[in-house]
């Protein structure tokens, strides 16, 4: 009868977890970016405009049909 051979099965290695403060900045920095990216997209024009002119709704054209925002 044969003896099972015993394998030493590696450690897994430690998991440090990652508090909120770290956290915290990033998740503010990129919710500010992401809300100034939703409102150039589907909101920059006509009375909301902060920007005068056309070039902001043209540079994001594409995106509001995309996105499905109306803008003709």
């Amino acid at each position: 009868m044969a003896h099972p051979i015993a394998t030493a099965t590696p450690a897994a290695p430690a998991i440090t977890p990652i508090s909120v403060k770290a956290i915290l900045p990033w998740a503010v920095f990129f919710g500010i970016l992401l809300m100034a990216l939703i409102y150039f997209v589907g909101a920059e024009q006509g009375a909301t405009s902060l920007i005068s002119g056309e070039d902001v709704h043209e540079w994001v054209h594409d995106g509001r049909h995309l996105l499905g925002f109306p803008c003709h």
